[in-house]
């Protein structure tokens, strides 16, 4: 069974907890990659998908269903990833209690940590970006987030990101690195 329709019929039958451990193992991975891809930094990802998942546990009761899980579970991320970013987090560095998710977190960082990387140029453009371009080739590109999608996911507090507007962001981008990338001689 789909893992989309796993853990629909578990909020189906009023399972939260269920629908979030299946949500966090299932994206997980996936999710730690697109944060380590967007934070740049190990340390910086593994706080973020901490967050993340406590957020995610906390709010799967919640969910509403108007998107998928998927995408929702990415809106998640990025929310958690801006905060992980804010100069407040680094002063105080949170400790988040030890629950159900942090233990989910630990288990899929520990599977994570093994899996090798290839380092590439592509990686090295990557660095020279803003967060929120990160973001937006890793959603499009590495994801393969339709449009819609990754306008949902980059939403400030619910108000929409125009499609039209991340495609023009999106084609101004590969401009960009298109440019970066003749700098160093990678293209010709």
């Amino acid at each position: 069974m789909p893992l989309e329709t796993r853990i629909r019929e578990a909020l189906a039958r009023g399972d939260a907890e269920a629908a979030a451990t299946e949500t966090i193992r299932g994206y997980g991975p996936q999710i730690l990659g697109y944060l380590t891809r967007v934070l740049r930094s190990p340390d910086d990802a593994a706080d973020a998908f901490s967050l993340f998942s406590e957020q995610l546990w906390k709010g799967m009761a919640g969910f509403e269903g108007r998107s998928s899980v998927r995408v929702w579970a990415y809106r998640v991320a990025w929310s958690a990833a801006l905060r992980v970013t804010e100069e407040a987090w680094r002063r105080r560095r949170e400790r988040l209690r030890t629950s159900m998710a942090s233990r989910l977190a630990a288990e899929v960082l520990t599977h994570a940590a093994g899996e090798p990387r290839p380092a590439d140029a592509l990686d090295a453009l990557r660095a020279e970006l803003a967060p929120d371009e990160r973001a937006l080739l890793v959603l499009r590109l590495d994801q393969r987030l339709a449009w819609r999608e990754v306008a949902e996911v980059l939403s400030d507090d619910g108000a929409p990101v125009d499609e039209a507007a991340l495609r023009k962001r999106f084609e101004r981008l590969k401009e960009k690195l298109g440019r970066l990338a003749r700098q160093r001689g990678l293209v010709a």
